[in-house]
């Protein structure tokens, strides 16, 4: 199990230094921050103009090629070049990504184990009333976008805030700048922030995996080895939680590794709406202000998180079924 793990880890890195250069290779050839240069009031003289964008490692009058493979190197030096603004990409990285993660890692978690819970469930009551509406309030959340869902919930929060008369849910930003002094004052601060945009992180991943997990469920619930079971003398519950759960999670292992890439993309404009300064927003601002080496970064983070994420989904692969440890 071992050497197919650090195999497998070997092949995603592979994979992630190739995205992370055709990312670079993508944002040189569709953004242009010589007019980003020049389009500022003054127009900078040209000698100022060529040495920043020689600063930046974007000047297009050096080969392509050469100027990913400077970009590429340094990678291995933890440098990512420096943004628009002259702040270094890899500073910028660590700060947003400690944003993001927050709602990342809690809503994908609660998420992933909500939707595994009301996929089981359905299955298990296949076509009665609580499945059908687990299907369509599912539905209904494919259908609505991540961010108008944050803005409906922030008005149902604006409104249960003034019917209570106190602000119990706050949604703006990640803490107040007024908050108390004292970890457990901030602590509920942060919390009170986070609520929100967590939970519409969680339902989202919650209507995804629960109609996946349902599918691989219901292909396991006629199987042999729970007709066995249940003539062992196991109850019905029993055998499939045991048996059945167990099986139908392993190709939910991988669908998780692969779907909580485009959490991340999803998470993008919901940042935004709640004023999380994240990675999402990031990425947003650099393709506006044709940042070549900022949008590259993003990328690379994307890649790293489906890079550790693929090989988490690997291990649990591998703990699920026995067949891969052989």
């Amino acid at each position: 199990m071992t050497i197919y793990i650090i195999r497998r880890i070997f092949n995603y890195l592979i994979l992630t230094a190739v995205a992370a250069s055709l990312a670079y290779v993508l944002a040189s050839i569709g953004l242009n921050p010589v007019w980003e240069l020049e389009s500022r009031h003054p127009r900078p003289p040209q000698s100022s103009i060529d040495h920043l964008l020689d600063t930046w490692g974007v000047n297009p009058q050096v080969p392509l090629i050469e100027r990913v493979w400077t970009w590429f190197t340094n990678i291995f030096h933890g440098d990512l070049g420096l943004t628009v603004g002259n702040q270094p990409v890899t500073q910028q990285l660590i700060v947003r990504a400690g944003v993001s993660l927050q709602l990342l890692l809690i809503g994908s978690i609660l998420g992933a184990v909500l939707g595994v819970i009301l996929g089981v469930w359905g299955a298990v009551r296949q076509y009665k009333l609580s499945d059908q509406t687990v299907t369509i309030l599912s539905y209904i959340v494919f259908a609505t976008p991540t961010f108008v869902m944050g803005i409906l919930f922030m008005i149902v929060a604006t409104d249960l805030n003034n019917l209570l008369g106190v602000q119990l849910i706050t949604f703006s930003g990640q803490y107040s700048a007024n908050a108390p002094d004292g970890f457990w004052p901030q602590f509920g601060d942060r919390i009170s922030h986070a609520f929100l945009p967590t939970l519409v992180l969680m339902i989202v991943g919650a209507a995804s995996y629960s109609r996946y997990q349902r599918n691989a469920m219901l292909d396991v619930l006629g199987a042999d080895y729970i007709r066995t079971a249940r003539s062992k003398g196991r109850t019905r519950g029993s055998a499939l939680v045991r048996h059945g759960v167990r099986i139908a999670l392993i190709p939910m292992s991988t669908f998780f590794a692969y779907s909580f890439g485009t959490l991340v993309a999803g998470s993008a404009m919901l940042e935004i709406v709640f004023s999380w300064h994240g990675m999402g927003e990031l990425a947003i601002q650099s393709i506006q202000q044709n940042d070549i080496n900022a949008v590259a970064g993003s990328t690379l983070f994307v890649a790293i998180l489906i890079l550790c994420s693929s090989t988490l989904s690997e291990i649990l692969y591998a703990a699920l079924d026995p067949r891969v440890r052989r």
